[in-house]
């Protein structure tokens, strides 16, 4: 090897040994920082308080705003709102959003935020924590709005909408829905198509707020409108909400068919979301089936039929189950057996009307072979109070499902019994068309002549005489002459004979 050679070997062993002692130097720092992360991270469970003291350790060991700072600062956050720190979570949370502007990047930073949004949001169960999630947003929104980060903006509003509408408070929900429908609209005042799916969710918001203060004709005008949005792809949970609604509105009117069908989708995009909210639906639509009196089982369409067995909607199995059966008291003692149904206001509502079609149905067919009952047996026999036995029955009489009179003072029922008065309406039908045949024969009609008759019977005899076929002997020969009419010995002509048989009849 020349010198040359040797002189270039060893100049570039120099510069790759100082280069690797400086990647070190800076990887140890990483490391450091690293670990320190992970460490607190195995502590959360265990030691929480201490997890957080190593958390908010790590932003210190960077010498600029980095990404493990961001972690570290967004962890400590978290574990604080837990153990209801809330002050130190908000102190923190501003903090953290320093970095948006330049220590992350604003894919990153958006995520973040909205993953801790999300997750404080379901631990927000209480007053307080509810006050420290509006803070949150308040910051949030004060924060995104000098970066322009409009679609962050959208969606931290609608977060603060779901919390005010979570807390029943219509006024600011309103309010706050009315700056993000002016902020999803052109300036024509109509919706914006490439906002499309921010739009359905504020629908979303909206109808729930109608659905909950029974205001049924802005929730129908709103309904109809937010269905027909095709410019968007919207989350399958935000259609569940939609058509859970709908339904519920149905429901108020009445309208169990399109009820039903509303549920179904309801269920089918909450179940395709992953939403618990699937089983509080598939409640609905067993109960939308049941008022419909419907004798097709909810359960036996592909989506539904996973959950037939599920231990969370057994009650309402075996109350459909009941229900089809007209098993009144296999139906009751579902109820009692499960009070948590009525746990759900809805539920509450609408499964009296169920309970009373079950009722009345079990009257009719106790009542059947009776002609006279008094109203105690019947509340006995059902178990339910005699003053609701009266009712039914006194319905039942109004709409003519049932012929008889209710003996207020003696507590009992007659039926009247039509079947005699059938048959004797059949008779008198019968005798009726009788009559008219024998009116048209024997008086509309020619019918018999009498002269006609009588000259028939003169022919023959003379005949007979001239031929000497009829002798006399012992009175008038059969030759004789007939006497002439109205003497003693005349025949009656046959009409008469069969006028005086129908007269007889008729009479």
């Amino acid at each position: 090897m020349s010198d040359d050679e040797d002189f270039m070997a060893d100049s570039d062993q120099e510069g790759y040994d100082f280069e690797y002692e400086e990647d070190d130097d800076e990887d140890n720092g990483d490391v450091d920082i690293e670990n320190k992360y992970y460490n607190a991270k195995q502590m959360k469970v265990a030691e929480p308080e201490a997890a957080i003291e190593e958390f908010l350790g790590v932003p210190a060991l960077e010498q600029e705003k980095g990404d493990w700072g961001f972690k570290g600062l967004k962890q400590a956050i978290k574990l604080e709102f837990k153990l209801g720190q809330y002050d130190k979570a908000v102190e923190h949370y501003t903090e953290l959003l320093t970095y948006v502007k330049s220590a992350v990047t604003r894919n990153y930073s958006e995520k973040s935020i909205n993953n801790i949004l999300d997750y404080l949001e379901k631990g927000s169960e209480d007053s307080k924590a509810a006050r420290c999630m509006e803070e949150f947003y308040s910051q949030t929104l004060q924060s995104f709005q000098s970066t322009n980060n409009e679609r962050l903006w959208l969606k931290t509003n609608i977060k603060l909408s779901k919390l005010l509408l979570d807390r029943k408070d219509y006024v600011g929900v309103a309010k706050k829905i009315r700056e993000l429908h002016k902020a999803c609209e052109k300036e024509d005042g109509t919706d914006d198509p490439s906002r499309g799916t921010y739009s359905l969710e504020i629908y979303a918001l909206e109808i729930q707020m109608y659905a909950e203060t029974k205001n049924n004709k802005q929730l129908k005008r709103l309904y109809e409108r937010a269905l027909k949005v095709r410019s968007a792809v919207p989350h399958p949970k935000i259609m569940g909400i939609i058509r859970e609604c709908g339904g519920k509105m149905h429901m108020s009117d009445e309208n169990w068919k399109d009820a039903q069908s509303d549920f179904f989708e309801s269920f089918r995009n909450y179940d395709e979301a992953g939403s618990l909210q699937r089983i509080q639906v598939l409640k609905y639509l067993v109960l939308t089936t049941m008022l419909m009196k419907s004798d097709i089982n909810p359960f036996e369409s592909q989506e539904t039929k996973p959950y037939k067995n599920d231990p969370r909607i057994a009650a309402m199995t075996d109350l459909v189950d009941a229900y089809q059966r007209d098993d009144i008291h296999q139906y009751e003692c579902v109820l009692k057996n499960n009070r948590d149904l009525m746990s759900d206001n809805f539920i509450a509502e609408n499964i009296d009307e169920v309970t009373r079609n079950m009722r009345t149905k079990a009257v009719q067919k106790l009542i059947a072979p009776y002609t006279r009952f008094n109203l105690a047996f019947i509340g006995k026999a059902l178990n339910i109070p005699v003053s609701e036995v009266q009712d039914i029955l006194g319905f039942l009489i109004v709409d003519q499902k049932v012929q008889g009179k209710i003996n207020q003072q003696d507590g009992t029922v007659e039926i009247e019994d039509s079947s005699d008065a059938e048959r004797l309406q059949a008779m008198q039908a019968w005798t009726s068309a009788i009559g008219g045949l024998y009116k048209a024969v024997f008086t509309d009609s020619e019918g018999f002549k009498v002269a006609e008759v009588s000259q028939m019977g003169d022919d023959a005899n003379m005949a007979m005489y001239a031929a000497g076929t009829v002798s006399g002997g012992g009175g008038r020969s059969w030759g004789a002459p007939i006497p002439p009419k109205g003497k003693k010995g005349a025949k009656k002509p046959v009409g008469s004979v069969l006028n005086q048989i129908f007269s007889q009849f008729s009479a």
